[in-house]
């Protein structure tokens, strides 16, 4: 057992991101189910849809899973209440202030982590009582830091600053990259873009399908006077960057995005207008596959990865 696996109670430290259209029960119970940890993504769920999805992930697996809460989301206090009424034992928060619902949440049992892009965001966390910290690098897929600290500058900086456990985030969807993290000082790893391309994740099959044709350069972070976001280059991106040719102000920036456009593009399979968020390591993703062989795999090849460093000599 390692820091991760301890305080979650998993028996991988392998932690699914709570990832927008992607992340619904049947997502976070087949991680659970399979070893790591599942997240559902109350980010684009009704408070409503959310609560339906607890009660249908309690009832898919008898192991821990949790929730992720962009608290930057309209009725977070309605979210929050739910996830304390259906006594959700684990949350996720991003994008917002860690002080605003961490005490709550701790005094009502549940376990709190907080996702960060740098040192000063981590540290900021652990003051505020999180129980751990997931450090994003700039690889990663969907909202992002502003900084583009990549995971492997972010990890060792955030490691020697903290004293909580370390969770790795942005660019991880292999066996090595899991090794080369925990090598790095991370105690476990979250992964987004590998299982957003599983059978169990929500999104529809042409963004899967999508996810799998992606190349090495074919995704860009965007939007930094809004929220950062790193998409896929499809029309609306490329729509997007000829916006931006004329100097947008913030709200015609708004006016463009308009409403549910990460819907349109990831829950609904709209390719060229909608928003398609995704990591850059989606160029080494290249097969749908079912979550327990996703993790199968890189458990097996995290093993393999581990022994061959041991037979290193220089």
């Amino acid at each position: 057992m390692n820091r991760v696996t301890q305080l979650f109670n998993i028996q991988y430290p392998i932690i699914q991101g709570g990832m927008i259209w992607n992340s619904g029960y049947k997502l976070a119970s087949a991680v659970s189910n399979a070893g790591g940890l599942g997240l559902i993504g109350a980010g684009s769920m009704y408070p409503d849809v959310l609560r339906e999805h607890i009660q249908k992930c309690k009832k898919a697996t008898d192991k821990p899973f949790g929730v992720n809460v962009p608290m930057l989301y309209p009725n977070i206090e309605e979210i929050i209440a739910i996830i304390i009424e259906e006594e959700v034992k684990i949350v996720f928060t991003s994008a917002g202030n860690p002080k605003t619902w961490t005490t709550l949440l701790k005094d009502n049992g549940i376990t709190v982590v907080h996702v960060v892009s740098s040192s000063k965001f981590a540290l900021k966390a652990q003051e505020a009582g999180v129980d751990a910290v997931v450090a994003e690098g700039f690889e990663a897929g969907g909202h992002n830091g502003r900084e583009e600290t990549t995971t492997m500058t972010l990890i060792p900086m955030v490691k020697r600053n903290i004293t909580i456990p370390l969770i790795a985030a942005g660019g991880i969807a292999t066996g090595n990259g899991m090794l080369a993290a925990i090598v790095l000082g991370a105690d476990g790893v979250q992964m987004g873009s590998r299982f957003a391309a599983s059978v169990e994740s929500s999104s529809h099959e042409n963004f899967k399908n999508t996810i799998i044709n992606v190349e090495e350069g074919d995704t860009q972070l965007t939007l930094k006077e809004l929220a950062p976001v790193r998409l896929i280059k499809n029309k609306f991106y490329n729509d997007l960057q000829s916006l931006y040719a004329n100097c947008p102000t913030k709200e015609e920036l708004k006016d463009f995005l308009g409403r549910a456009r990460a819907k349109k593009g990831m829950f609904e399979g709209d390719l060229v207008e909608g928003e398609l968020e995704i990591g850059q390591i989606a160029g080494l993703i290249d097969e749908v596959k079912p979550v327990r062989q996703i993790i199968d795999d890189v458990i097996m090849e995290f093993e393999k990865a581990k022994d061959a460093v041991k037979l290193l000599h220089f």
